[in-house]
C-alpha cells in the first residue's frame, strides 16, 4: 500500500517532477492517476529498477513543495 496519496494537481505536479528527473522516461510510461498510486509505485519500481523505499521517498519529496521545481 502507497504511504502517499494524489489529487489531480499533485499527480500532474509530481509527473512532471519525475520526468525531469529521469528523462528516459516517456510520457506514455507514467499513468498518475488519484486513487491508483500503488500501481505507479510498482510500475517505477520497474522502470527505475529501484526498491520501493526510494521510489516512495521521490515521490513524497515532490509532494512536499509542489509548487518548486526540485524533486
Amino acid at each position: 500500500m502507497a504511504s502517499f496519496t494524489f489529487t489531480p494537481e499533485s499527480a500532474e505536479r509530481v509527473k512532471i517532477k519525475v520526468l525531469r528527473k529521469y528523462r528516459d522516461l516517456a510520457k506514455e510510461n507514467l499513468q498518475f492517476v488519484p486513487g491508483q498510486e500503488e500501481q505507479l509505485v510498482e510500475q517505477l519500481m520497474e522502470l527505475l529498477k529501484r526498491d520501493r523505499a526510494y521510489v516512495e521517498f521521490t515521490i513524497k519529496k515532490g509532494l512536499a513543495d509542489p509548487e518548486g521545481n526540485r524533486l
